[in-house]
């Protein structure tokens, strides 16, 4: 395996309808071009509600049909715990669609799960919709992409009663040695964005040192959470290798091994080989 794997973005949500006004690069194919020009060859479209998730998929297929540049690159359909509110249906719809096409443009649900600290949506709202996209992801054999903020315990709580997925991602990792334990015997891949570089961020790094490397992602989430030296800017996948050299030097590894091997696990977790 050669090149990065960005495991997670929003590529589509930002620079599909013209970007942040007067910030970034409103031409998707020239975001896209330069992750290539940094390495990143692959990544993974990740919706958050029924309009981003086809986004997502359209933009899967435009880049694996060639259009936009040498990447390979494949979705994700799901609810975010900000948006429960809206309901689990149209999303399951759209998944079932798009999954009926069978061109394996679709290889997970998420990003889902449940989200304490800001509590858009209620918990108990946030709880149903991550229990029902888990039973989505256990239906279509698909992986689920988790996302959680300051609600561990009801977190393991739902996937207790529903079982985790054989292939499950907890995304933009926020926590410490004890949560990032409790993903690992659940049998779940671990992704760090950004985050790992931050100043504050020691539980972060504390926690990805214990994470073997065939269980390790690397993701930038952008638009969000953009890495040192960019913090506070439009972030996007050109900004991957940074999030993998402050991985490097927390395991204490060249940067070109976790380069492999987390681009060989990123290819596991969602079964993206083509």
């Amino acid at each position: 395996m050669s090149g990065w794997f960005d495991s997670h973005c929003h590529v589509q949500e930002e620079y599909r309808g013209g970007g942040r006004k007067g910030e970034g690069e409103t031409d998707l194919s020239v975001v896209l071009g330069r992750a290539a020009a940094a390495g990143v060859d692959r990544l993974v479209c990740i919706g958050t509600g029924a309009t981003t998730s086809a986004q997502a998929v359209a933009l899967a297929r435009e880049v694996r049909r060639g259009g936009t540049g040498e990447l390979s690159a494949w979705a994700s359909v799901g609810l975010h715990p900000h948006e429960a509110v809206d309901g689990i249906e149209p999303v399951a719809r759209l998944l079932a669609e798009e999954l009926a096409r069978g061109d394996g443009a679709v290889v997970a649900v998420g990003e889902c799960g449940l989200d304490y600290f800001y509590e858009h949506s209620p918990r108990h709202v946030q709880r149903a919709a991550f229990a029902a996209q888990i039973a989505l992801a256990h239906a279509h054999s698909l992986t689920l992409v988790i996302h959680a903020r300051d609600a561990w315990d009801d977190l393991f709580d739902v996937l207790d009663a529903e079982g985790v997925p054989e292939r499950t991602v907890l995304h933009c990792f926020t926590g410490g040695p004890a949560e990032v334990d409790r993903c690992l015997r659940a049998g779940m891949f671990v992704s760090f964005s950004g985050i790992i570089t931050f100043k504050n961020a020691g539980d972060v790094r504390a926690a990805a040192a214990l994470v073997p490397l065939d269980r390790l992602l690397r993701e930038t989430d952008s638009p969000f959470l953009a890495p040192v030296p960019h913090r506070g800017r439009v972030n996007e996948p050109s900004y991957l290798p940074l999030v993998g050299a402050a991985v490097a030097e927390v395991k204490g590894c060249p940067v070109e091994m976790v380069a492999e091997s987390s681009a060989a696990a990123a290819a596991t977790a969602f079964c993206a080989f083509s």
